[in-house]
Parts: structure tokens; sequence; C-alpha cells
């Protein structure tokens, strides 16, 4: 079980690491094995699941994010926090409102992310 404590430290780490545009900083929330879905990699990655497997598939994907969005700040509005999980709510690039699921595992590393937009 995550706790709120647990899920707001992630989630701050998580949102400076962003905001500062540090791509290692970023990458290190994550697990090697990480499976990411979100209708970005759809459109920035022209991959039509919209998933990407593994770190190295990932890094690829935020550096093609951090280059196309040179101005991307995240606004973080809420942290849920569940089981193995959390769930930030926040305003992403170009003001869309985002909520990601990311799975934690037992090193508390995010393992799975699925990410929503309204209005994308």
């Amino acid at each position: 079980m995550m706790t709120q404590t647990q899920a707001d430290t992630l989630a701050a780490h998580w949102l400076t690491a962003w905001n500062q545009h540090d791509l290692s900083q970023i990458l290190a929330h994550y697990a090697d094995g990480i499976e990411f879905t979100s209708p970005f990699v759809v459109a920035l990655q022209h991959q039509a699941d919209g998933s990407l497997h593994g770190k190295a598939a990932l890094a690829e994907y935020f550096a093609q994010g951090l280059a196309k969005y040179p101005d991307l700040t995240f606004q973080l509005h809420h942290i849920l926090a569940g089981v193995n999980s959390v769930t930030l709510v926040y305003t992403s690039v170009n003001g869309l409102l985002a909520a990601e699921v990311m799975e934690v595992n037992a090193e508390s590393l995010i393992c799975r992310v699925q990410a929503h937009y309204c209005g994308f």
C-alpha cells in the first residue's frame, strides 16, 4: 500500500524533474521494464497502440517531448494514493488537463503508466 506521504514525495520529485527538464532525473523514477501508454505516444511516435516498453524507448520519447515543448511546465492539482500506485492530476502541455496512473514496484520505481488527457 502506498501512503499519502510516499505518493506526495514521489509526485514532488517527479514534478521537479519535469519542470527542470532534467531527463536523467525524470528517468530515475522509472523501472527498466517500464510499460508506458499515452495518447502522446500515438501523436509523437506514431505508435498506433500508444505504448512504449523499456527505459530506452521511454528515454527517446521523453527527449522528443522535451524538444518539441521547450516551455513545458506541469502544474500539479491532485495526488491520489492507491495500492502500489499513485494518480497525479495536473495541467500538462498546451493547457491540457492530465491524469497519470502510475504503478510502482517493490523498489518504489514506476513500472507501468496509463496517461489520460481531457481535450487531447
